[in-house]
């Protein structure tokens, strides 16, 4: 125990034996793409073996051969493995290491760790070079230590394949919204007047709408439009929109004071412009028909994953399987998180005071220092929870009318910090929502 403070051991008692403690092995690997380096330590800190290994399958299949290996000369039962996340760098390694069945015989606890967590514990060390070997050593060092105490182990493969779909679903819908901003653009060199306010409302509620859209890639020209009928051109809406405008007449007319309003460009202009936009829409169509494709693996993959927990997170009005699924795959096992608060630390949901003497700032900032994804899935799913509860939609709408910019965005996120409060309430107690 030389070297150890009274309060880690009292620390690391709070969930396994003193006894327990010293037959463990710790383990930290720092993972880079090429290699592995590796550092295993017992209790007591003494160096128990050191190496590197490729981050290959026979790397990977070496490096449980030595673990093995040094757990049995130094007559140890149990071994804690730490693996800082480097993004999918990290992953086949964890995986390996976690469905090893000689290392789960040993009772093995494989864990995949924020890099913050390292840093943090890193400033108790200012006098320690930042190289490969001594990020190793100090994974293994936070193990002994007891700082994985309140983590939950790596789940393995199931895991991983529903984080990799609900994070890649995420970058579709990224591509979408930046293909729209991209899109955006081009419709107003071409129609400049297209989204603009007449008599309280703009010609169509949704820019990129089925109706909308075919009025952008069928009409060459905004002089076409001006020049069209007011009656072949409710008959065009018509059939565009497959007949679901309420008034085809009045739109068509707000259509052509819309064109009437916009500027003209060279006639050169306008065939790059049409060709840039369609190739846009086609981009669009494609990223919504991959983003259907992907949500339904979701729902396939998250079968049988911590069910109970999916379902409080099903129960809750507003949250499908698609949201269910990208918070439960970045939260893992709620029992990690000892409350709402630590929740909400994780997602990046809290926010900065700044105060100086008597002044207080009225503006304050999300750290976003969190999990991008998870707090990704809070705020999408707020924003449809918003709309099924009233007492969520009358925060929302409280939030939204306290101040004067950026009204939606930060009315989003305080409510989604409410709903982690609710996430984890039902999760931790594995209710429904009633």
């Amino acid at each position: 125990m030389a070297g150890v403070p009274v309060a880690s051991i009292q620390f690391l008692k709070g969930r396994d034996s003193l006894s327990d403690i010293q037959n463990t092995l710790f383990v930290g690997i720092d993972v880079a793409k090429d290699s592995n380096r590796v550092h295993a330590m017992d209790f007591d800190r003494h160096r128990l073996a050191a190496f590197s290994a490729p981050n290959d399958q026979d790397g990977a299949s070496r490096l449980e051969t030595q673990i093995l290996s040094t757990l049995r000369s130094a007559d140890l039962s149990r071994c804690t493995i730490v693996i800082e996340s480097t993004g999918i760098y990290s992953a086949h390694i964890a995986t390996y290491l976690s469905a090893s069945a000689a290392l789960s015989a040993i009772d093995t606890r494989v864990y995949l760790i924020n890099p913050k967590i390292t840093k943090n514990y890193r400033e108790s060390f200012s006098d320690m070079d930042k190289t490969d070997p001594a990020d190793a050593y100090l994974l293994a060092d936070l193990a002994r230590v007891g700082r994985t105490d309140k983590l939950f182990p790596f789940r393995g493969s199931q895991k991983l394949a529903l984080q990799r779909l609900t994070r890649h679903r995420m970058h579709v819908s990224d591509l979408i919204t930046a293909e729209k901003n991209y899109a955006l653009n081009n419709i107003y060199l071409k129609f400049s007047a297209f989204d603009a306010i007449q008599n309280g409302k703009p010609v169509f509620s949704d820019t990129f709408a089925v109706s909308a859209m075919s009025v952008l890639t069928e009409f060459r020209t905004t002089d076409e439009i001006v020049e069209t009928p007011l009656e072949d051109l409710a008959a065009f809406l018509i059939r565009s929109s497959k007949n679901r405008l309420d008034d085809p007449l009045h739109t068509a007319d707000l259509l052509k004071k819309a064109a009437k309003a916009s500027f003209r460009l060279d006639q050169a202009a306008y065939d790059p412009i049409n060709i840039a936009l369609a190739s846009s829409l086609t981009c669009i169509d494609c990223f919504k028909n991959e983003l259907k494709d992907v949500n339904r693996a979701i729902a396939n993959q998250v079968k049988g994953f911590s069910d109970s927990q999916y379902q409080s997170l099903l129960s809750i009005p507003g949250i499908g399987p698609v949201y269910a699924s990208g918070i439960l795959a970045e939260i893992g096992d709620i029992s990690q998180f000892r409350d709402e608060a630590a929740l909400a630390k994780y997602a990046g949901l809290t926010w900065r005071k700044r105060q100086s003497g008597r002044f207080n700032a009225e503006d304050t900032y999300m750290t976003r220092t969190g999990n991008v994804f998870l707090r990704y899935y809070l705020c999408e799913a707020a924003n449809s929870v918003h709309c099924h509860l009233d007492e969520f939609a009358r925060y929302y709408k409280t939030k939204y009318n306290e101040v004067s910019t950026h009204q939606h965005k930060r009315a989003l996120a305080l409510t989604a910090r409410k709903l982690v409060r609710l996430v984890h309430g039902l999760m931790s107690s594995g209710r429904l929502y009633q």
